[in-house]
């Protein structure tokens, strides 16, 4: 693993994340066989329009959930304040893909429920899709363990209760905080797995974990580990579907983010949850320059650009170094075009609706 300084690891992380998302963002919801046969197998290139990528709600939540460390200096009250306020505006962008439980949790925000009330009972993968931050946010800033959990609990509160969602969130947390302080291969995939195991309550989720020790210890690849846990079809939203599989392609292919990602895509399923995911466990553990260059340059986006991304990590390192908080405001974006993206992004995904009305099968 390379060397890495705060901003640089803060920017893996937000970079990590957008390559996964956009990647994945094609495929989404298809069958593991129809997406192959729809957008080929490895090597895995942009898609979503004339060979270019875009994001969507997983690194958008990201950035926010960046944004609000920054303004809260990670206190979890006010970074939950921070982030229901940008999930609000968020959804007032009209995005083109918001999941159930976020949506009817940001309706409640609008409504007046306060960020502590407004969740509803989902697992769902949302808060996972946004932890790899905190837990990053968590190791560059030396939080003990106990502030990480409160952070992921405010983060994950704010649009699922279900304790399952929660427990996910914080596998992804952990997992990222771990690879931020130590890195990949050493300690060895195993030990990592088991420090992640050794910090999660959930029968549920502990079980499929404990099945991906069996597996990493076997080697198996990654396609034989998804059918173990039923998910011959593809990888669900559910966080006991998506979070284990994700966290087994990072650590199948220690410090080797190519192989990790492409293995996690071609699974089929919630492609750019999980891709997002396992983007950004990979991406901490390699750094930005071993994510593939047309990978990073291949992303068309505005306003939320990479090279806005990268002055995101870069404030959000500052944030962490100046302890009298002086001059560490959310890094703002240019919020008109916001609406004019969404519209852009909208027509791109409708076309892609109606191009999977035809063949191949």
């Amino acid at each position: 693993m390379m060397i890495m300084n705060p901003s640089e690891i803060f920017q893996a992380v937000l970079i990590g994340t957008a390559v996964g998302d956009s990647l994945g963002l094609p495929r989404e919801g298809l069958s593991r066989r129809r997406s192959r046969k729809m957008w080929g197998s490895a090597p895995l290139r942009h898609r979503l329009f004339f060979g270019r990528g875009m994001i969507s709600d997983d690194t958008e939540h990201t950035c926010m959930a960046a944004q609000a460390l920054i303004v809260s200096g990670g206190e979890p009250r006010r970074f939950a304040r921070s982030l229901s306020w940008r999930l609000r505006w968020w959804l007032g962008g009209l995005p083109a893909g918001v999941g159930s439980a976020t949506l009817r949790s940001i309706i409640k925000l609008w409504i007046g429920f306060p960020p502590a009330h407004s969740g509803v009972f989902s697992a769902g993968n949302g808060p996972a899709m946004r932890a790899a931050i905190l837990g990053v946010y968590s190791a560059v800033a030396k939080g003990d363990e106990k502030s990480l959990r409160d952070l992921v609990r405010s983060s994950t509160r704010l649009t699922h209760t279900d304790p399952t969602a929660e427990q996910g969130a914080l596998a992804v947390a952990i997992a990222a905080r771990l690879a931020s302080e130590n890195g990949i291969p050493s300690p060895t995939a195993i030990e990592m797995l088991d420090a992640i195991v050794s910090r999660i309550e959930s029968p549920e989720l502990l079980k499929r974990l404990l099945i991906a020790r069996d597996h990493l210890l076997r080697q198996s690849s990654c396609e034989i580990f998804a059918d173990e846990l039923g998910l011959q079809r593809g990888v669900s939203g559910y966080v006991l579907h998506a979070v284990p599989v994700a966290i087994y392609c990072w650590l199948r292919w220690p410090g080797d983010f190519r192989s990790a990602l492409e293995s996690a895509i071609l699974l089929g399923g919630d492609t750019d949850s999980v891709g997002a995911i396992v983007g950004a466990l990979a991406a901490i553990s390699v750094g930005t320059p071993e994510i593939p260059t047309e990978w990073r340059n291949g992303i068309i986006e505005w306003p939320r650009s990479t090279a806005w991304m990268d002055r995101l990590g870069q404030r959000l390192a500052v944030s962490i170094s100046n302890p009298n908080r002086e001059n560490t405001r959310a890094l703002g974006l240019f919020w008109p075009g916001i609406g004019v993206r969404n519209l852009v992004f909208l027509a791109v995904v409708v076309l892609h609706a109606v191009r999977r009305l035809l063949p191949p099968y």
